[in-house]
């Protein structure tokens, strides 16, 4: 299994991006937030997931460790592949689906595109004894940082490549500008942070 890489950033998309590794180019599957968060010339180092398929090896990355650990837990649900998954952390901080799981809270886990009731309830029956508890609170695991222009681009095509029109897309990244623009916070956008915020506007 293939732990983590670290090598130089070649391209990013708007999921997805190649890490150069020892003089070859490994293409990576993420979230939106992480591809936003990677930066063409810049070393990055991912926890990575190999997923090995008959026809294919797919290998997906993630800003975190603990994202990679959630990945591969919803993974033993029935009826969750590596793309609702994906999904999953895209709309929730790990933290996020421990409490939604945890709690029971089907509104917030069929916010992930993919999920509906019958499988939000799978999901809790099958990973509540076994996703653990949140280790943060809902403020800290999802604090707004100050604002920047690049920001807003970075949300609305992830938006777009996740399925929403632009003009969807637009309207929930005026909607979530405020967290934003909060003046006490301060560094570069979150754009993790913001990026599920408008999907949950979206998601209403």
């Amino acid at each position: 299994m293939i732990a983590s890489v670290r090598g130089v950033v070649l391209s990013v998309g708007l999921d997805a991006a190649v890490i150069e590794v020892g003089g070859v180019g490994l293409w990576l599957h993420t979230t939106a937030a992480t591809a936003a968060s990677l930066r063409p010339g810049a070393e990055a180092v991912l926890a990575t997931t190999l997923i090995v398929r008959e026809e294919s090896l797919t290998l997906y990355g993630f800003a975190e460790e603990d994202e990679r650990v959630v990945f591969d837990l919803v993974q033993t649900v029935s009826g969750v592949g590596p793309r609702i998954a994906l999904a999953m952390l895209a709309v929730h901080t790990p933290d996020g689906l421990r409490r939604a799981v945890s709690s029971g809270d089907l509104a917030a886990l069929t916010k992930v595109p993919g999920i509906g009731k019958k499988g939000a309830e799978r999901i809790v029956l099958e990973l509540r004894d076994k996703i653990g508890l949140p280790s943060s609170s809902p403020a800290s695991a999802a604090a707004p940082r100050r604002v920047e222009a690049e920001w807003t681009a970075q949300v609305r095509d992830a938006l777009v490549g996740l399925g929403w029109s632009t003009k969807q897309a637009e309207e929930a990244v005026v909607a979530v500008q405020p967290l934003a623009e909060q003046p006490e916070a301060g560094g570069a956008p979150n754009v993790s942070a913001l990026l599920r915020a408008a999907l949950r506007e979206l998601a209403r």
